[in-house]
């Protein structure tokens, strides 16, 4: 709707579209109140945001020149490892949590942030002869061993324009110094990508800003269940659980049929894993646990990584009330849609509040991108009115705002802030190759292996949709120490093919390990850290906070309902909405059943032969 013709008057003003402002928007607009849903950005999902390859260059760009943001950019070759290190104004003012811009060789990020879009442009002009160019390399790569120590240089030099036109085209030789596998057998010939390719082909990835899976009986999948918004989008079963442990990758068994079937247990092992989870499932009273509950259960170390790292995804230091609990959400997800608990949205986590936008929209919300909110006019501790960008007065009976629009204000209440590190990688193969090609992997890091914090990663085939084919899309997340490529690319270079594994003094032996063929690493503020609410605000003015690292949206959908409540407390949240055929707009009746046409028909029969309806009329 266009800015110049938006009502006066709305019940709820929403600012931002992330998960839960989105679903206050679909869960007031599904009960009759007037809803206008605004952002200053140009896309939906603020930061649960996804992105295609093109549109991911673009926002990086954004972050380089936006006043509230820190970045340090660093390209590399046509087949790129960029590293962007982000945090916002309150990450800023924290020291140690951002890198400086003159870290690893970015002494001007200005003209880096140009020389890289330079060449994204470039590239996609040229995107028609690149592949043309790459088979031109290909031959000529067998005659240029003089070549490979100086394009190695390259890819720990600062990226510039005169390199990228001189480079263009050209195909990694990175992947042919580790022809063998861990077995000493040769590894097959992998299909290389180019950067150009990447960026040919980047409407085909769908990139998510934050990283998350829905438990297959969380609160998400239920809401979307009840409210039929489920219709507008599709799940994927995430196919395998690991976990990484000394060095290596193993798979997970969760269900029945994988314990059984796993080759890593014991037969004694996996009677022991059995029983524990059939008891954790009859939650037997948690007075009788003790601290050390899975030494209690003379639970081997095996089984002990399995349960605490991967089932219920915890760590040494916590409850045992909390752990079980986490233990039972795990197990019962398990078997609802599939072999594993988790389910992930095709085309990206950004769908999921997009979804819940068109249901919002279908029942009168209004929707305006590019569109923010300048001011508040509060009388009487409550906002009466909203003045927007554009200088328009609008008035409002309750106003919701996601924490990142707060701004300035942050300085006027107790704001605590934590972040979160991410890493999102392009790779050539997956972490552990199976018959498929197709598997979605969830791997828990345990603290310790390779980070300071666990660490949760998933990897996504390109059946999600997320990611061309030939490729997976690895995101990794954990809680911040230092700055997102301090904290992960140290376990990055464990366990995948990038340029730093081939620095001296570290292996060169790859092992089979999945090239990195584009990397990026940034921090975002951790939504679970408790914001403002309820700290001098207008008692009408409700508080969405972000992403937070956890793996499900729990708190977020709580967060939700709770916001819902106190705006219409005696309505319920998130009713199914009708089919459209049972719809009836102004000015229409009814739409008669199928029973009801046929009766009519038959009337009509009738009454042309000339006999009495009246017994019909009567029944």
């Amino acid at each position: 709707m266009a800015a110049e013709d938006l009502p006066s008057e709305f019940d709820v003003v929403i600012l931002g579209t992330g998960l839960t402002e989105s679903v206050v928007a679909a869960a007031c607009s599904r009960v009759g109140q007037r809803v206008l849903h605004l952002d200053r950005r140009s896309y939906y999902a603020a930061n649960w945001a996804s992105f295609t390859f093109n549109a991911l260059l673009t926002w990086i760009q954004e972050q380089q020149v936006s006043s509230c943001l820190w970045v340090s950019t660093q390209q590399v070759s046509p087949q790129s490892h960029l590293s962007v290190l982000t945090g916002g104004a309150s990450a800023r003012a924290s020291t140690g949590l951002v890198e400086p811009a003159g870290r690893r060789g970015g002494a001007n990020t200005l003209k880096e942030a140009e020389s890289a879009e330079t060449e994204a442009e470039s590239a996609e002009k040229e995107a028609e002869s690149a592949e043309a160019e790459e088979e031109s390399a290909e031959k000529e790569a067998e005659s240029a061993e003089a070549e490979k120590e100086q394009v190695r240089k390259i890819f720990f030099s600062c990226f510039n324009q005169s390199q990228a036109t001189k480079l263009k085209g050209e195909e990694p030789e990175e992947d042919q110094s580790h022809p063998v596998s861990a077995s000493g057998q040769s590894e097959p010939t992998r299909k290389k990508i180019s950067y150009a390719q990447l960026v040919k082909e980047g409407r085909r990835f769908n990139i998510d800003l934050v990283s998350k899976l829905l438990f297959s009986r969380g609160s998400l999948v239920d809401l979307l269940i009840r409210s039929n918004v489920s219709r507008y989008t599709e799940f994927k079963n995430v196919t395998r659980i690991l976990t990484y442990r000394h060095g290596n990758l193993e798979q997970v068994p969760c269900s029945r049929a994988d314990v059984f079937a796993s080759r890593q247990l014991s037969v004694v092992e996996k009677r022991k894993l059995m029983r524990f989870l059939t008891s954790c499932m009859e939650e037997t009273e948690t007075e009788l646990y003790k601290a050390a509950f899975l030494q209690d259960q003379q639970l081997g170390d095996n089984l002990q990584h399995f349960l605490l790292h991967s089932i219920a995804m915890v760590t040494e230091d916590t409850p045992t009330e909390a752990g079980l609990a986490a233990t039972r959400h795990f197990l019962r997800s398990l078997g609802r849609y599939g072999n594993s608990p988790f389910l992930f949205p095709v085309y990206g986590l950004g769908e999921i509040p997009q979804c819940f936008c068109r249901m919002s929209a279908v029942f009168g919300g209004i929707y305006c991108l590019r569109h923010s909110v300048s001011c508040l006019i509060v009388d009487d501790n409550r906002c009466k009115a909203v003045i927007d960008s554009r200088g328009q007065r609008i008035s409002c009976s309750h106003f919701v705002v996601e924490d990142g629009y707060l701004g300035s204000m942050r300085t006027l209440f107790v704001f605590v802030c934590r972040l979160l590190s991410r890493a999102v990688l392009i790779t050539d193969s997956s972490v552990l190759s199976s018959d498929s090609e197709q598997q979605v992997s969830m791997v828990t890091i345990p603290p310790g292996e390779a980070c300071q914090s666990a660490v949760k990663m998933v990897e996504l085939c390109s059946s999600t949709m997320t990611c061309m084919p030939g490729t997976y899309l690895v995101h990794l997340t954990c809680q911040s120490v230092s700055s997102a490529f301090d904290d992960l690319s140290q376990l990055v270079t464990r366990m995948f093919n990038t340029p730093e594994s081939q620095e001296p003094g570290t292996s060169t032996h790859s092992g089979g390990r999945p090239a990195v063929l584009w990397s990026l690493y940034f921090n975002m503020v951790d939504g679970t850290v408790p914001r403002v609410e309820g700290q001098g605000l207008p008692s009408n003015v409700h508080v969405c906070s972000g992403p937070e690292g956890s793996l499900d949206h729990e708190q977020n959908i709580k967060q939700a309902e709770l916001i819902f409540q106190k705006i219409v407390p005696d309505e319920e949240f998130c009713p199914p909405a009708p089919n459209p055929e049972d719809i009836i707009y102004d000015g229409e009746g009814p739409t008669p059943s199928a029973e009801e046409q046929d009766s009519v028909k038959e009337a009509g029969l009738q009454e042309e032969s000339g006999e009495d309806l009246s017994p019909q009329l009567e029944q």
